[in-house]
């Protein structure tokens, strides 16, 4: 096990002494004169144990002890002070200290509180590893039989061990972000951390400094250096959720971040090199915003390398009912309720409904019918009025079974997948023969999550 220690203490006999000590016991010892001083180490060195000084000018060691709990959570601290008291030991505590000892202490009485933290330390690696070993056995999460999500697994299983670039495509709310870790965790990047981020969650400041990282004293609140997600991805992989609503004014320096592999922080002067697969995902058309003005051009090729499209639940027939029985069995488990299935007539609710939320709003249906539900199975009464009432406008498919109604929508599916079958596929003469033009055509299909059964010049 490595005893690397860093001691905090803006006494320097004290930091001498302990550097000594600590040395000739077999520890490998770094001293710094401030807390700010540490923090800055720590951006980017790695330590077994912090021994911290609570009484320093400046940041005080309750305060470096606090911003350490919350940044590097696996490195415990033992607080040291000449003014032992109880509230000072909870102060030290509640920050996120591992232990607390006073001046002056024997030698032996600081070791065996370091024997102790870093034997904390290794527990608390061991269950992260065994974490991260049960999440790679876990079997995979997307479910479907239908033949537009079977296209999405043979994607992923082409393009997993690739290191270009995936944009994945598709209405809110289909599990985009479920298609990025099955990415991951098929590629050759398994053993490395799994980062994402909500572009359209943060304002265009927030997100520059969350992605590239900045430099202490960047900005106001800015009170220590931070590495971005690009650095803290390394080795991994980043994903960017609803990319399509990154700011504009952003999009260059991500662009230019992509293409040097490297990220200069907010406030910073050096480029950080970095070694991350790219996934990004949107709800949006990028073509079409990159028209108009609302999506860098450049932007979108460079993400747009390979494209998996996920199709809408409305078009993945009987799958609908694959993943309600997997959320029913995952929330009668949490409720400890003996629901084992969905009855005839709730099974033909959740079929006709035309799910405009997807596998987001099944998945709340399933959790409100089983918190409901008071038999053995999921019944009518336990759904949502909305899906329980729900009556879609069919119309008779020529060619199809005449007792199968379906929408406009699996009409307009189906034609579009006949016509694209009868002209070998070409997108082209497609597009003629239905009255599109090809960016209207490639829409539908992105929507509908088809593809030509055969290939041609296009």
């Amino acid at each position: 096990m490595s005893k690397r220690v860093l001691i905090v203490d803006d006494d320097p006999s004290m930091c001498e002494l302990l550097v000594t000590r600590l040395t000739r016991r077999g520890f490998k010892v770094t001293s710094e004169s401030s807390a700010e001083s540490a923090l800055d180490y720590l951006t980017d060195a790695d330590v077994d144990v912090v021994v911290s000084d609570v009484n320093m000018p400046s940041v005080d060691g309750i305060e470096l002890c606090r911003q350490i709990a919350t940044n590097r959570p696996n490195v415990p601290v033992i607080v040291v002070t000449a003014f032992g008291s109880l509230e000072t030991a909870v102060s030290a505590i509640r920050a996120g200290a591992y232990d607390y000892i006073t001046k002056p202490f024997e030698i032996d009485v600081l070791l065996l509180s370091l024997e102790r933290a870093l034997h904390h330390r290794s527990l608390l690696e061991e269950v992260s590893r065994l974490r991260q070993a049960a999440a790679a056995e876990r079997p995979p999460q997307i479910v479907g039989e239908c033949s537009a999500i079977k296209r999405v697994f043979t994607m992923i299983g082409r393009v997993a061990k690739s290191t270009a670039s995936v944009l994945i495509s598709g209405e809110s709310g289909t599990g985009k972000e479920l298609v990025a870790r099955a990415l991951h965790d098929q590629s050759e990047r398994k053993g490395g951390p799994f980062v994402a981020i909500n572009c359209a969650a943060m304002p265009e400041t927030l997100l520059e400094s969350e992605l590239f990282g900045h430099e202490k004293g960047a900005f106001t609140d800015a009170k220590s250096r931070k590495a971005g997600l690009f650095v803290q991805a390394h080795g991994g992989t980043l994903f960017l959720d609803e990319i399509g609503d990154m700011p504009l004014g952003l999009q260059p320096k991500l662009l230019r971040a992509l293409e040097e592999r490297s990220v200069r922080p907010v406030g910073g002067t050096v480029e950080v090199p970095f070694d991350v697969r790219l996934v990004a995902a949107t709800n949006r058309d990028l073509e079409q915003a990159s028209e108009e003005g609302r999506f860098r051009e450049d932007l979108f090729y460079r993400i747009n390398v390979v494209q998996i499209a996920m199709p809408p639940l409305r078009a993945r027939g009987r799958d609908v009912l694959l993943l309600a029985q997997q959320f029913l069995e995952q929330f009668s488990r949490r409720e400890n309720k003996q629901i084992v299935g969905i009855s005839s007539k709730a099974a033909e609710r959740l079929l006709t409904y035309t799910w405009p939320g997807n596998v987001r709003e099944l998945k709340n249906c399933v959790e409100r019918a089983v918190a409901l539900a008071q038999f053995d199975k999921i019944m009518p009464e336990d759904l949502p009025e909305k899906v329980r009432d729900f009556r879609s406008s069919h119309v008779l498919v020529a060619g199809a079974n005449p007792e199968e109604l379906v929408t406009m929508d699996e009409v307009e599916r189906r034609y579009i997948g006949r016509v694209l079958e009868a002209v070998g596929g070409s997108k082209t003469q497609a597009a003629k023969i239905l009255g599109f033009d090809r960016k209207t055509l490639y829409r539908k299909l992105l929507r509908y999550g088809l593809e030509p059964k055969a290939s041609t010049a296009s």
